[in-house]
């Protein structure tokens, strides 16, 4: 278990969240009927019927993939993957972040430092290097690249961007092409993948005394022990997806250790959270969380929303949940939890005020 105090906060907001998603979108129905033109040949009566049960269950319903066409990642080689990941993470974090600082009030302002995190592809210069080119950021700005947190990498990324707010404003970037990550065969593991995984990006701003959402404390808790049970596994030098059938059971009891000791740390209960900003894993970790939580379905609503809008978008996914929140409108004095949670297995949360 680790505990992370948020020291010097009472003067640091979120003060602009922005969110970005490709151009192309399909449906799930789309989706799955390309899957078959190309790979129907290979895939086992077993996995059809998978494939069947998961595209077509509702908690899903439209994703948005950063390519041109579904062949293109179907037939793309290693290198053409890599170089397809770093531009369209590049485009979509620029995307992502000139919203949230249009939205702090910074417009073309330059931040003192970015962070970005990225679990679905690597490169060297990190795509902080590329963004700091395309958005024509100060060549003294402050840059750092997390990699290896998975869906929960947002929170990290938050914690670092508040160590740095004191030399002024820092943007904070979520980044995940999930694509860069396909790959097909009869594992269970990989056929949910792509009924699930999409591509998008999430910014936060950073400033100090400025409106917006104040971090209140944070709470991270690490349990290596399901560690197999999500992760990615390199096979051929390639990223392959890895998620038991075991992951929703232990994704709740994960997550209600994670927030029942954050909130009891501040003499809080559940109740006490007007609003809830989960990482929507999947339909089965969400009921399981649910459950574990005893929350309501109003409550879970902006997470189920945002994963049948868009599916599921690693690390970027609980920026978009705290945008729907915002949009739908949160009172002076709300709490919301953030929660976010994965690859280790490791979870995170962030109590705000606003």
């Amino acid at each position: 278990m680790t505990r992370i105090e948020l020291q010097g906060t009472d003067q640091v907001r979120i003060a602009g969240l922005g969110c970005a998603l490709p151009d192309y979108s399909l449906d799930q129905e789309s989706a799955l009927r390309a899957l078959r033109r190309y790979y129907g040949d290979s895939l086992t009566p077993r996995s059809e019927e998978l494939l069947e049960k998961f595209f077509r269950h509702p908690g899903v319903r439209r994703r948005c993939f950063a390519m041109d066409e579904p062949e293109q990642i179907f037939e793309e080689d290693p290198d053409a993957r890599v170089e397809r990941f770093t531009n369209r993470a590049t485009k979509l974090a620029a995307e992502a972040s000139r919203n949230a600082l249009r939205r702090a009030g910074l417009g073309g302002g330059q931040p003192a430092a970015l962070v970005v995190n990225t679990c679905t592809g690597y490169v060297c210069p990190g795509i902080s290097n590329y963004l700091i080119e395309e958005m024509d950021l100060a060549r003294d700005v402050k840059a750092y690249d997390l990699v290896g947190s998975g869906c929960g990498g947002a929170v990290p990324n938050l914690e670092m961007g508040i160590a740095r707010a004191g030399e002024g404003p820092v943007l904070c970037v979520s980044v995940e092409i999930c694509t860069a990550t396909f790959q097909m065969s009869n594992d269970p593991s990989l056929l949910v993948s792509n009924a699930l995984f999409a591509d998008g990006a999430g910014a936060v701003v950073l400033r100090g005394r400025a409106p917006g959402l104040e971090p209140v404390s944070s709470h991270t808790l690490h349990e290596p022990r399901y560690r197999e049970d999500i992760r990615y596994v390199y096979r051929n030098g390639e990223l392959h997806n890895q998620l038991s059938a075991t992951l929703p059971a232990k994704s709740g009891r994960v997550v209600e250790e994670l927030v029942r000791e954050l909130l009891d740390r501040e003499g809080l209960g559940e109740e006490d959270v007007q609003h809830w900003a989960l990482h929507p894993g999947g339909e089965k970790v969400m009921d399981a969380i649910q459950r574990r939580l005893g929350l309501s379905d109003e409550a879970m609503q902006p997470s189920r929303e945002v994963l049948r809008d868009h599916g599921n978008l690693s690390s970027a996914t609980v920026w978009f949940v705290l945008r729907r929140i915002l949009d739908e409108g949160m009172e002076s004095g709300d709490l919301c939890l953030l929660v976010a949670f994965g690859a280790g297995m490791t979870a995170h949360a962030v109590l705000l005020r606003r």
